[in-house]
């Protein structure tokens, strides 16, 4: 081999090498969409299994409960704190509501009920599943002519999509009150130019894409969650890191949607439609 041939077999080498990340990266996006269309096939086919949609709506959503009121709470009340401050210099701490329900409403109350869920319920669901999976469960399962997909991934989805929009909900209104006493009890805001301003700066459609936003955010980090256990292996070291990876990739996976799903509804919904 001359130093032509060795020179151009190394140039391809490096050239593989660094498109091996984006390669991987696509292949991943990939599998997770095959895993959520393997899903979403057996919807409408028996068995339904209802015990088990329920199982999983009360461990992502009440399980999540506490957690999220009391993040709720205080981001309602430090956010209500900072724009009290803010805006007293300009003598218009009446707006301090609005601005807090326009910001949790629209950004904090889905991205921050995403990142609670991500951490507790998509770790639990990655634990759960990845165990299963080293202890041969999950092929106990199909030996048994019982679809693994249909049990034990479809019921923990649509309880993500469920209750994602559920929480934030309970996120706003909790963070909310915790702005209010802030505001109104602790800074000596005038109560009826609290709520005067917090009508009309804050719009029902703010909250709904709000709403729009949870429903996708729950389907991904629990989507990521059910994927990292549902292909764990190592044994216990695996199951940590698949834990680990969707507590992770879920977290920057919701902050990365978050963006482009405000781009997408601020086209679709311009801020003077609302």
């Amino acid at each position: 081999m001359n130093m032509a041939e060795s020179a151009g077999r190394a140039v391809l080498i490096g050239v593989r090498d660094a498109f091996t990340p984006i390669v991987r990266f696509i292949d991943l996006i990939g599998d997770h969409v095959i895993l959520f269309a393997r899903a979403m096939s057996w919807l409408p086919r028996r068995p339904l299994r209802p015990g088990n949609y329920l199982e999983a709506c009360e461990y992502i959503g009440f399980g999540s409960l506490t957690i999220v009121l009391l993040v709720g709470a205080f981001t309602g009340m430090v956010m209500s704190l900072q724009s009290v401050y803010a805006f007293r210099q300009f003598q218009l701490e009446s707006f301090a509501g609005g601005t807090t329900g326009k910001a949790l409403a629209v950004e904090l109350a889905p991205v921050l009920t995403a990142l609670m869920i991500s951490g507790r319920a998509g770790a639990g669901i990655a634990t759960e599943l990845g165990t299963m999976r080293i202890s041969e469960q999950i092929d106990a399962l199909e030996s048994m002519a019982v679809n693994p997909v249909q049990y034990l991934v479809l019921p923990r989805l649509i309880a993500g999509m469920l209750m994602a929009p559920i929480l934030t909900l309970l996120f706003f209104v909790i963070g909310m009150i915790g702005a209010y006493f802030v505001a109104v009890v602790g800074e000596g805001v005038d109560h009826g130019q609290f709520i005067l301003h917090t009508r009309d700066i804050l719009r029902p459609m703010d909250i709904i894409q709000g709403e729009i936003k949870s429903v996708v955010f729950g389907l991904l980090v629990i989507l990521i969650g059910c994927y990292q256990g549902f292909n764990a292996h190592g044994g216990g070291r695996g199951v940590g890191l698949g834990t680990t990876r969707a507590v992770v990739f879920g977290s920057v996976v919701v902050l990365m949607s978050d963006y482009f799903l405000s781009n997408i509804l601020l086209q679709l919904i311009p801020p003077e439609a609302t």
